[in-house]
């Protein structure tokens, strides 16, 4: 139906008011059609505040979004930071596990709102959070406050973590 709505609304060209539409509607223009009424980062901000489920993970268009706002934000290698992070919204749910190493401690806070990974990634996360190398700390350092910002991530902590968290 989104798809049907947007060759309705862009059939005599891309409206000048396109932010005004809703943001599902975004998931299936692209980047290029949209760079007549805004910047490449202003559409992949509007796509981080989409509705991330009216696309399944696994569609082709989904990933092709994360590849094109990776090349948009011209991201150096595979680290994200806080404020691409921001632009992409739910789309650092889709980073493959280099980008989440990569990125270190700082896009956890982000990812525990992502609700599920793959295998990869919750690799990636356990090393991460393993590390110690974040504003949160080693595991054996991590109170009740620490386990509440991480709330999202929880089921993603295997034994070797979890045995390090004080009681």
């Amino acid at each position: 139906q989104l798809s049907c709505l947007l060759k309705m609304v862009t059939l005599h060209g891309i409206p000048e008011d396109l932010d005004s539409y809703p943001k599902d509607l975004l998931l299936f223009l692209s980047p290029s059609d949209y760079a007549a009424t805004g910047s490449c980062r202003q559409f992949f901000s509007n796509i981080g505040k989409a509705n991330r489920d009216v696309l399944p993970r696994e569609a082709p268009r989904r990933q092709q979004l994360l590849l094109e706002a990776l090349e948009c934000l011209k991201v150096p290698g595979t680290q994200i930071n806080k404020e691409d992070a921001k632009v992409l919204g739910w789309l650092l749910c889709d980073l493959p596990g280099e980008y989440i190493r990569s990125s270190g401690g700082s896009l956890l806070k982000d990812l525990s709102h992502c609700g599920s990974f793959l295998p990869e990634q919750e690799e990636a996360i356990r090393d991460v959070l393993s590390s110690g190398n974040t504003t949160f700390g080693p595991p054996a350092a991590w109170s009740a406050f620490t386990l509440s910002e991480l709330s999202g991530l929880i089921p993603v902590l295997d034994h070797s973590i979890l045995q390090h968290i004080p009681k």
